[in-house]
């Protein structure tokens, strides 16, 4: 996993947690999260195939801390390995509260993985990049 200190990857996404995204013991429920980070997430993945990609997998997702009502979740995407079809992105979200607008914390991370798929939804390889 990465460093704590500050977030990698390029932003991909922002979103403020809200009261109907709670969990019975007043966190943001914790699948809200992992949505926010698969739809972020497949921003690198959708550009590194130019085009349309579907999750297969999520591994090592880590949380760190919780998330309240009302902080700010920025969401950070790096790709961490391409194979024929299959792209994996280590995605991590970070919290503002808004009572401390200087202070970042992560509070998630996992490691995202998407394939690139044709019209009829099968995989296909990945573009070549230009040489």
């Amino acid at each position: 996993m990465s460093s704590p200190d500050s977030p990698e990857g390029q932003l991909v996404g922002r979103v403020i947690a809200m009261p109907a995204d709670t969990n019975p013991e007043g966190d943001i429920f914790g699948g809200w999260l992992l949505a926010q980070m698969d739809v972020a997430g497949a921003t690198p993945a959708f550009a590194l195939a130019h085009g349309r990609c579907a999750t297969v997998a999520v591994d090592a997702m880590v949380f760190h801390q919780p998330v309240s009502v009302g902080d700010e979740v920025s969401i950070y995407a790096r790709v961490i390995h391409t194979g024929r079809t299959s792209i994996k992105v280590h995605v991590e979200a970070w919290k503002r509260p808004r009572r401390i607008a200087e202070s970042i914390t992560r509070v998630t991370e996992g490691v995202f993985t998407y394939v690139a798929i044709d019209p009829d939804r099968k995989p296909r390889p990945l573009p070549t990049a230009p040489t």
